[in-house]
């Protein structure tokens, strides 16, 4: 007979048990949220504030850099506390409602992604049919559609997770809440979560990663073709290969939701999940400024 116990609470084992390294982590992670803190939320003051920029690339920048301020915020704060904290606990609502924002926000960024290749591909490959295609109404539309989308997608996924049977350990071998830690405490029947998070989950990753990939495909292939110009071929691929590159790194992602979880896999999930949650929010404002005359233009205005 199982042992079913009633879990208020759960202990996350982070990083590293490592004591002397902890506050060196505190450091480097709370010096990289600053970072990203302050870059997005630059972006994010640039494209509101200036009217020359409410356009659909910068509309989507705009959200981008509002997703990747929730979306470290998540996770980090409460990382760096555990690093300098002998006490490590989370409520189950607490761990509950991390899992949740996690999933909303990193799936609602993913799909923006394709979105964003897609307003490329329509600029670049089609820029006669740009204004009517990616109008503002249609614009919005597109992101209220990815922000209801990834928040039903986190629904699901909150709500199946709660309703699980934990037998014994309250230790989650992770920095943070996820779905596949909880897994390897639950007890009873997990086969309706894994399928939710390797076929719901992966479709989303999965699908968003494709058809960004097709959008830049394709914008390269249309350049080779129909550019004459070397400079304005090789700047028009310098911001492409830029921009797809931070859709690799979401790459990893997909493997890590769509192969079943194992205690072996933890700490190479927990490596990939640094990249996807804390490095990626940092260089967004990065590859997506660096070439932009626009941008840094505003940026040197209003400072």
């Amino acid at each position: 007979m199982l042992n079913i116990t009633s879990v208020t609470e759960f202990l996350l084992l982070g990083v590293t048990d490592i004591q002397e390294l902890q506050p060196v982590l505190f450091v480097i992670f709370l010096a990289t949220y600053i970072v990203s803190l302050a870059g997005n939320g630059a972006i994010l003051m640039v494209v509101i504030s200036d009217s020359r920029l409410h356009s659909p690339m910068y509309f989507f920048l705009g959200n981008l850099s509002c997703l990747d301020i929730c979306y470290f915020t998540v996770t980090l704060p409460k990382m760096m506390g555990n690093f300098l904290s002998t006490h490590k606990t989370i409520s189950f609502l607490g761990c509950i409602s991390q899992l949740h924002f996690f999933h909303f926000l990193g799936s609602t960024e993913s799909m923006l992604l394709a979105m964003m290749g897609f307003d490329r591909f329509v600029a670049i490959c089609k820029p006669l049919h740009y204004t009517l295609t990616m109008n503002h109404q249609v614009c919005i539309q597109m992101a209220v559609t990815d922000w209801i989308t990834g928040f039903f997608h986190a629904l699901l996924h909150s709500v199946m997770t709660s309703r699980l049977n934990f037998c014994g350990s309250n230790h989650i071998h992770h920095f943070f809440c996820d779905v596949k830690p909880w897994l390897e405490l639950a007890c009873g029947t997990i086969e309706l979560n894994e399928w939710l998070l390797n076929t719901v989950t992966g479709t989303i990753a999965m699908g968003s990663f494709f058809l960004t990939f097709l959008s830049y495909f394709y914008i390269i292939v249309y350049l080779f073709f129909k550019t004459h110009s070397c400079s304005m071929l090789h700047k028009a691929l310098s911001t492409c290969t830029s921009h797809f590159s931070v859709v690799l790194f979401f790459v990893p992602v997909d493997f890590v939701y769509i192969h079943p979880a194992s205690s072996s896999s933890m700490d190479q999930d927990q490596i990939i999940a640094i990249m996807y949650s804390v490095v990626t929010p940092v260089l967004n404002p990065l590859i997506y400024t660096l070439r932009n005359k626009e941008v840094k233009g505003t940026l040197r205005r209003v400072m």
